[in-house]
């Protein structure tokens, strides 16, 4: 009997699994229920001694610690492993992956026995001993890694998802297969995705979420409990079990639905047809719209009282110009006159075009001699010391001579001229 007390992994700072403790005896099949990430495959890898993880506790094959043990020496003891993916060698043939199985001691003797035992479970690896694996499907693959896990001569057999991307009817077979090995006397722990097919063929089961064994119980009592149903069975199986209410045919004919209410008559009203509002037109608005005023009345009405004397006092339209002003009649001829000349002013401005005159070159500032101590700046000075008449078109003043070297004379251009003069150094 295989048993696991308080065992725990932990990888780093991690803890993946935390105090579990499970039981499994020969001839009977115990399935591990749990989410992903939950320490399924963890627990399973800590058994079989290929945990990557620091592994604490206590696990015995029949009264014996292996806990600490190397792999094959656990295999030794009787406890094989069939790994998720399968892990078998693709570039060998089903016989030779099936007799590489066969290497621990334990399996040595009965090598053959174990052989027909495996054939005999799984017919189509006779017709394929000569096949290599990796040209096989994915359900003859799972087949022979399961083959080649029992031609170990294994005490306990543990399978990690062992229906992984087989098809419904695939996965129907390979579960009535592992209940013929538990009839040879081989048990079985399960950790399997399909918890319907499972809990089908299982004595016990366990569930275990976030690394901690939560519950222990019988598979019959795990399947019919609506917990473990809502969680793991999707409420499929209380669906199945519920009772279908079946009538006689005297009742069917009494039972018909109710009749949907008639619609109440529609009641007819005319309505005022609505006024539909005039489209824009796409050439704008104009102004007189946009002010409210006669822009053509109140131009003429200006140039009427420009041109009246000053004691005559017109009557300005009311729509054009609104309220009478309390200005007196000469005050508003000289403002209207006033606003028509800055009318006309601005008129003109607009319609002027401005032409831009480009900008005369820029003119030397100063000019000055050129030091024989400064050699390396007789390019700059030649360019400054320039003439300004030569880029003006106007005769330069006379230039004195300068006493001394290193001296600099300072000449600027007087505004609006194109006369020079002389700047105080």
């Amino acid at each position: 009997m295989l048993e696991v007390h308080d065992l725990s992994v932990r990888y780093g700072q991690h803890r993946a699994l935390e105090r579990a403790s499970l039981r499994v005896a020969p001839g009977e099949i115990v399935v591990i229920l749990g989410a992903n990430g939950a320490g399924k495959s963890t627990l399973l890898r800590a058994i079989a001694g290929i945990c990557d993880g620091t592994v604490d506790g206590a696990i015995t094959m029949a009264g014996e610690p292996i806990l600490g043990l190397p792999p094959h020496m656990i295999v030794e003891h009787g406890i094989a492993l069939v790994p998720e993916g399968r892990g078998i060698f693709g570039d060998l043939s089903v016989r030779e992956n099936l007799v590489l199985g066969a290497n621990p001691e334990r399996a040595r003797r009965e090598q053959e026995a174990n052989l027909a035992r495996v054939l005999r479970l799984f017919p189509k690896l006779r017709e394929r001993e000569k096949q290599l694996v990796r040209t096989m499907s994915g359900g003859e693959q799972q087949m022979v890694a399961i083959g080649r896990a029992l031609m170990s001569n294994p005490a306990i057999l543990m399978l990690d998802e062992p229906s992984l991307g087989l098809s419904p009817l695939l996965s129907k077979e390979l579960f009535a297969t592992l209940n013929q090995v538990r009839s040879a006397g081989v048990g079985l722990l399960l950790v399997e995705q399909n918890a319907r097919l499972s809990l089908a063929i299982a004595d016990r089961g366990y569930l275990i979420e976030n690394g901690h064994i939560v519950r222990e119980d019988r598979a019959q009592a795990l399947r019919d409990d609506p917990a473990v149903q809502a969680a793991y069975l999707g409420g499929a199986v209380a669906a199945q079990r519920a009772p279908k209410l079946v009538y006689p045919p005297q009742a069917q004919a009494q039972i018909r639905a109710p009749e949907p209410p008639a619609p109440e008559p529609a009641t007819h009203v005319d309505l005022p047809p609505v006024p539909v509002p005039a489209q824009a037109a796409e050439t704008g608005v104009s102004a007189d719209q946009l002010l409210g005023l006669d822009i053509a009345a109140l131009v003429k009405t200006a140039e009427r009282l420009a041109a009246a004397p000053a004691t005559e006092a017109p009557r300005l339209p009311r729509k054009a110009l609104g309220p009478a002003p309390t200005l007196s009649a000469p005050l508003r001829s000289e403002r209207l006159q006033a606003v028509l000349r800055d009318i006309e002013a601005s008129a003109e401005r607009a319609s002027r075009k401005v032409v831009l005159q480009p900008l005369p070159p820029l003119r030397p500032l100063s000019r000055g001699t050129i030091s024989r101590a400064q050699p390396h700046a007789s390019a700059d000075l030649a360019r400054l010391s320039q003439q300004p008449a030569a880029l003006s078109g106007a005769p330069a003043p006379a230039q004195p001579a300068t006493k001394g070297e290193g001296k600099v004379e300072l000449w600027r251009r007087r505004p609006g001229s194109d006369q020079f003069e002389r700047m105080e150094a």
